[in-house]
């Protein structure tokens, strides 16, 4: 069904008023609901593609995500996880300093639980430093590990010797931060013990010019040294209105993320126009948009970095490889949704914008027309 706009607008504020009920959906009008979903992702499909058209320069990593600039900047941190043995999280920091609207834990952070005193949390599994020897003979080791969870800044001294004992086997190592705790002395540290990539979350405090002097430093004791923050208009500006002073840093390169929402941070989005990707990560249209037009500007100027797309096209890939990876099935992914159900309400904004257009509309078949459907 290729439902029209006009349509999916009544069906979805029905749908709405049914879900506020406590209410489900038969099984005609989820078929009426997924159509609505993808006519959502062909709009933002075909907006974007009008985008990318434009950049002459645009490069495609073995078809997994895009990219402008020299292939010999793409970070090995996000080789790891679209070739290698994926994004294998170490985790240690329940903490951060700094409230992020985008942030997924947005509201929470301070109910985050504990990985424990002395112990570290890959793949699930509670480790104390001495144990990572074991780890490393029994089990294959992996392409690249990634320090994630809040803000390992936090209690950064925690992490020399663990960093230092993955390098020993070498294991390549990538770490994320907001930036506002780095300093001379923990960024020499950090590269002292083998850390072998950092990335800077700049949306976090929206290009603030003490993390762009960080990056700089950075730069002094770290081999690669990247930004990685979710896309918003917000940074779009900020990023232009420092653009010289952050690309003079010489960062490596540039994941800019397309946003994506949960139940913790959508309302900090609430009434903007969203999409949801093969239904599963929900987005504002904005988000990958805003990424292209900024690819653009670097492949027009001629960047000295690397500009990586990285969208929900690139996790869907990413998910679906570290399936391989692990034996599954054909076809298997852990890709899915946020939310419980499709949140119909935060999808009507989009179906009443004037701007997002179907690309194609047909009328609805019997039985699926709007007070017929049930």
């Amino acid at each position: 069904m290729k439902i029209s706009k006009k349509d999916a607008l009544a069906w979805f504020t029905f749908f709405a008023q049914l879900q506020e009920a406590g209410e489900t959906l038969t099984v005609r009008q989820q078929e009426v609901a997924l159509a609505v979903l993808r006519q959502l992702e062909l709009a933002a499909r075909a907006r974007r593609d009008a985008i990318a058209r434009e950049i002459p320069g645009l490069k495609s990593l073995r078809g997994r995500t895009f990219y402008v600039g020299e292939e010999k900047q793409f970070p090995r941190g996000c080789v790891s996880c679209l070739f290698g043995s994926g994004l294998s999280a170490v985790r240690k920091t329940n903490r951060c300093n700094l409230r992020c609207p985008f942030c997924y834990d947005y509201g929470c952070t301070e109910e985050q639980p504990p990985i424990g005193e002395g112990m570290w949390e890959i793949g699930g599994t509670r480790f104390a430093e001495e144990d990572l020897p074991l780890l490393l003979d029994i089990q294959k080791k992996p392409t690249g590990v990634a320090y994630v969870y809040l803000e390992p800044f936090m209690e950064i001294e925690r992490y020399y010797g663990v960093i230092r004992r993955f390098h020993e086997a070498g294991v390549y190592q990538h770490m994320y931060t907001n930036g506002t705790l780095a300093t001379p002395e923990n960024l020499a540290a950090l590269g002292e013990a083998g850390l072998d990539e950092l990335r800077f979350n700049l949306g976090a405090t929206n290009a603030a010019d003490g993390v762009i002097d960080a990056i700089a430093e950075a730069k002094r004791h770290i081999p690669a040294v990247g930004i990685e923050t979710p896309m918003t208009p917000v940074l779009y500006q900020a990023f232009l209105e420092k653009k010289e002073k952050i690309l003079a840093t010489g960062v490596d390169f540039i994941n800019f993320a397309e946003l994506h929402l949960n139940p913790n941070n959508i309302g900090n989005y609430w009434g903007e126009s969203f999409y949801i990707a093969r239904q599963g990560y929900l987005s504002p249209f904005w988000s990958r948009e805003l990424t292209l037009r900024m690819m653009k500007l670097a492949d027009q100027e001629r960047w000295p970095v690397l500009v990586h797309d990285c969208s929900n096209r690139t996790k869907f890939a990413r998910d679906l490889h570290q399936k391989a990876v692990e034996g599954g099935w054909f076809g298997a992914s852990s890709w899915g949704g946020e939310f419980e159900t499709i949140p119909y309400e935060a999808l009507i904004p989009a179906l009443q914008d004037p701007d997002i257009v179907f690309t194609q509309e047909e009328p609805l078949p019997p039985g699926y027309r709007f007070g017929e459907c049930f």
